[in-house]
């Protein structure tokens, strides 16, 4: 399963931090981070509440039955009774990850690597009694349930319920969290958090792009995606990687991560204890404010250079030294 979209608010981890401030990102505006699961179900099918009394012999036999082997098998992506036959190369696997990580392994022929299209499944066997059999959620062998979460669609099972997976028919996979926290947006092509409904930045198919900076496929990753204040997108610990390294910019748009006021006042002061040679005192450029978007002529100095509108230094020159 990959990805479903659950907010967490970075502010307490992600402090901004620069070579004039302590380590982090600091600011008030909000990071959008949201985990995309791959998969989906057309029907979910939770765990069953069964009374603890009035219950005749075979209908124990038939819980017993329907119950066997709970949480006992599976893979390290997902708990489940059953393993999946791939259409593609028509061999066993336990789940569509374990298929992908196994045929695209760095041994395999370049030639030969390929993924699995999750829609196509047709044939499960079960994990008990190992009957090969049409997809289907009961086995229809020994009646035991494969999954206790089960989509028709996306062919996914897991008896782990407890991450409230749910089908999103936007985006045509599954997803984790409930589909009472998360609402689908047309235009980015993903799932959000419903705190962010009104207020998220909108990105025509956002998380339809590889991370900028471990180019993973953000749609299908099953990392923690977030969404910076632009709207682009990236893998939460690759940001929080950036930061390491002191980068608080978009890789994509350049444009700042958080809001940088703190780091910016560092700046004016760096700047008035530093100045400048007599030859270049009085020396003009023009610059382009990653920011707003601006366009400015200022003084130039080494430590940087100030738009006049947003008075952010994430700035860049565009025109050599005027006059």
């Amino acid at each position: 399963m990959v990805s479903v979209a659950v907010n967490h608010d970075l502010s307490s981890s992600l402090q901004v931090e620069s070579n004039f401030t302590e380590k982090g990102l600091t600011g008030d505006s909000v990071v959008t981070n949201y985990i995309e699961v791959c998969e989906s179900p057309l029907e979910s099918s939770h765990e069953e509440h069964i009374p603890a009394g009035g219950m005749c012999d075979e209908e124990v036999a038939s819980t017993e039955t329907y119950n066997k082997g709970y949480l006992n098998y599976g893979c390290s992506h997902y708990r489940r009774r059953c393993q999946i036959r791939a259409p593609c190369c028509n061999e066993i696997f336990d789940c569509r990850h374990c298929h992908n990580e196994a045929k695209n392994n760095i041994c395999m022929d370049q030639k030969l690597r390929h993924d699995i299209t999750r829609h196509l499944i047709e044939k499960v066997i079960c994990s008990l009694c190992h009957t090969e059999q049409e997809v289907q959620q009961v086995c229809r062998n020994c009646g035991v349930c494969m999954g206790r979460y089960y989509c028709g669609t996306c062919k996914l099972y897991d008896d782990d319920i407890s991450k409230d997976q749910y089908h999103c028919d936007g985006c045509g996979i599954c997803r984790v969290g409930g589909s009472n926290n998360f609402f689908h947006c047309d235009k980015c092509e993903c799932c959000y958090s419903m705190l962010l409904k009104s207020s998220h930045p909108c990105i025509e198919r956002a998380m339809h792009q590889n991370c900028p900076v471990c180019f993973e496929y953000l749609f299908e990753s099953r990392n923690d995606v977030v969404s910076m204040p632009c709207g682009h997108t990236i893998h939460r610990t690759c940001l929080e990687q950036m930061q390491d390294y002191h980068r608080y910019a978009c890789p994509i748009c350049s444009k700042s991560v958080r809001n940088m006021s703190k780091v910016w006042e560092k700046y004016d002061l760096e700047i008035a204890a530093t100045p400048m040679p007599p030859y270049y005192e009085d020396k003009m450029v023009w610059i382009l404010c990653n920011d707003c978007g601006s366009n400015s002529e200022v003084k130039y100095h080494v430590v940087g250079q100030k738009c006049h509108d947003c008075k952010s230094y994430n700035t860049r020159q565009t025109r050599g030294l005027g006059r």
